[in-house]
């Protein structure tokens, strides 16, 4: 990656960070629903820890891209870039059949309206699941590439230090991502008092029918993709 020596302009860096992080938060993908669907059944603690797992694969894939920038360049403009979409749209599709076909656990709906996940071993599996949806989607690793690449094109510009630049960008990325996801998961409480059997049923339908797609469009442009080599 390039180092500038530009002058420090920090408010454009922060404002190109807070509007590509709001950007990237608010596109919705199979994880946003799983979110959503943790935060209405176990409460915002629940959603908070599902989304803590898919923070941190954000943090690897961006060291991942960080640290082996030529080699994902590769990657992403390389025929292994649709060998990897097959393999997570394989893993999207399986999950969405047993997702879709899965039904609601046995709780009490009354309970689910009054009480929280209160267990760490829980809050862990939550967080454990959070980070293998994430990192099972080949296209977040591609994303955050691209985000590099604009740090290293445009924001680094920003700061004397082009590498601190990019630092700086890529963190409030992350903290304008979490912080409307926090937004989220509590506007999911809200439904709570809606929850039905019928309403959890439909859910587990939705990201079902959501992973499905998502998967067979990766599977799609990996085709595709082979196919043009």
């Amino acid at each position: 990656m390039k180092t500038q020596t530009s002058p420090t302009n920090l408010i454009d860096l922060i404002i190109k960070g807070i509007v590509t992080g709001f950007i990237l938060s608010i596109m919705i993908g199979p994880v946003f629903f799983v979110l959503l669907e943790t935060s209405i059944r176990k409460g915002v603690r629940a959603g908070l820890a599902f989304n803590s797992g898919v923070f941190l694969s954000d943090i690897v894939y961006i060291l991942i891209a960080y640290i082996f920038f030529a080699q994902v360049h590769e990657l992403a403009e390389g025929e292994s870039k649709g060998i990897v979409k097959m393999i997570g749209g394989a893993l999207f599709i399986i999950y969405g059949a047993v997702s879709f076909v899965k039904k609601p656990s046995n709780m009490n709906i009354a309970d689910v309206n009054s009480r929280e996940v209160n267990d760490w071993k829980e809050y862990g599996k939550l967080s454990l699941k959070g980070f293998l949806l994430n990192f099972a989607n080949p296209l977040v690793i591609f994303y955050w590439f691209s985000v590099l690449t604009l740090g290293d094109t445009e924001v680094s510009d920003a700061s004397p230090d082009g590498r601190f630049g990019i630092f700086i960008f890529v963190i409030i990325i992350l903290a304008t991502f979490f912080s409307v996801d926090f937004l989220k998961i509590l506007g999911a409480k809200q439904l709570r008092p809606l929850v039905t059997t019928k309403l959890l049923k439909g859910l587990n339908q939705l990201i079902g029918l959501v992973f499905i797609v998502f998967g067979l469009i990766l599977v799609f442009q990996s085709i595709q993709s082979l196919s043009l080599k």
